[in-house]
């Protein structure tokens, strides 16, 4: 008796490690959305017992990794096609579950107002970064913004996008400390005069660096972004959590941190 007890004990404590790992979730999410899921996840842990592992980068990237066969219970994309690109060949529904717009964010000495912004950004004095198109969806965001410009000054377009320094979001780009966002960096770093980013982030820069400052883009070059939302499998825990990502409480936090309502995107 005294050999089978332990035996029986590390048994037991195999059997209830293995169940407690199977509980266990991994969320990958854009890196816009690093502050609120991680609210979220955490308030999640301490209502539900199931740990959440949280993955954070450009959702192209993201979406490249899954399709890989990275494991990935939840996937929150800055847009709804890698999404559903994924559910297209792994299963599942997506659904819209918050939204987010492009905002200019400018060293101290820009004088950009919103009727001056293109302009500037037109400038061969000024240097204009982004994020990488394809990999990121804010590269695709001020891709679509500089389409938008075409309307107001011919050839605008094609100026913007030769111009556009890619300074975030693509597999090579620079990572930031932990403790530190990626756009307070570049522009700390002064990389860029103007970059063009999610107004959530912006915000959260010009609060790490002050002296950054946030331009609202013009109506009429305006680019929305919706984000989306896949659970991956029917776990049950996989459920909940995406049920309460999209649900009151996760709304909640995502609005403190200054996302909206889930909307049709701009690009759709």
């Amino acid at each position: 008796m005294k050999r089978t007890l332990p035996a029986a004990l590390f048994a037991l404590i195999s059997v209830l490690s293995g169940a407690a790992m199977a509980d266990d979730l991994t969320l990958r999410a854009a890196g816009s959305l690093k502050a609120p899921m991680s609210d979220i996840a955490a308030q999640f842990e301490t209502l539900s017992g199931h740990q959440v592992t949280l993955d954070f980068g450009p959702s192209g990237l993201l979406r490249e990794r899954i399709l890989s066969g990275a494991p990935t219970d939840l996937f929150a994309s800055a847009n709804m096609a890698h999404p559903e690109d994924v559910a297209g060949q792994r299963g599942g529904t997506v659904i819209a579950f918050a939204s987010n717009m492009l905002c200019a964010l400018t060293q101290p000495e820009i004088a950009a107002t919103p009727d001056t912004l293109l302009d500037l950004m037109l400038s061969p004095r000024v240097r204009l970064g982004t994020s990488t198109p394809q990999a990121d969806p804010a590269g695709d965001y001020a891709w679509m913004l500089f389409d938008r410009a075409e309307a107001l000054q011919a050839g605008a377009a094609a100026r913007l996008k030769a111009k556009a320094l890619t300074l975030t979001g693509g597999a090579d780009a620079p990572k930031p400390p932990a403790d530190r966002t990626v756009y307070a960096m570049v522009m700390e770093q002064r990389a860029a005069d103007i970059f063009l980013t999610y107004c959530t982030n912006a915000v959260l820069a010009a609060q790490e660096a002050p002296g950054l400052k946030i331009v609202p883009i013009p109506d009429s070059l305006a680019v929305g972004a919706t984000y989306g939302l896949l659970v991956l499998n029917d776990r049950k825990p996989a459920v909940e959590l995406g049920r309460y990502i999209a649900g009151p409480d996760g709304r909640a936090v995502l609005e403190k941190y200054g996302f909206g309502a889930p909307s049709k995107p701009a690009e759709r």
